[in-house]
């Protein structure tokens, strides 16, 4: 099973993913600079990510934890989502999503 992450710098990279990790441990296993500074406690949004809009009805919805630390991520949009609160599941193969500013 895989998830595109896109970086930073616009490379999108492809990564395997593993059922129930979480979608910040899968970025860090693949080798891309996430810097989630919790570690996945939902106590920041230093995990920030945009969900391809084609991929969001597969997601659950945010907890309201979750909107609450996106209010102090940088350019939070309606794709908006904590790396750290998905948790990958075969319905997810082949998710997109692009590091937020302030992930890295």
């Amino acid at each position: 099973m895989r998830i595109y992450c896109t970086d930073m710098e616009g490379t999108e990279k492809e990564l395997v993913a593993t059922e129930e990790w979480s979608v910040m441990e899968i970025i860090r296993e693949g080798g891309i600079p996430i810097l989630a500074q919790c570690g996945g406690s939902c106590a920041c949004a230093t995990c920030h990510i945009y969900v391809d809009p084609a991929w969001k009805s597969k997601i659950p919805e945010p907890t309201e934890e979750e909107i609450g630390m996106l209010d102090g991520a940088f350019e939070v949009t309606q794709d908006s989502r904590l790396a750290c609160q998905i948790i990958f599941n075969k319905n997810l193969d082949g998710m997109k999503i692009k590091l937020g500013p302030g992930s890295i």
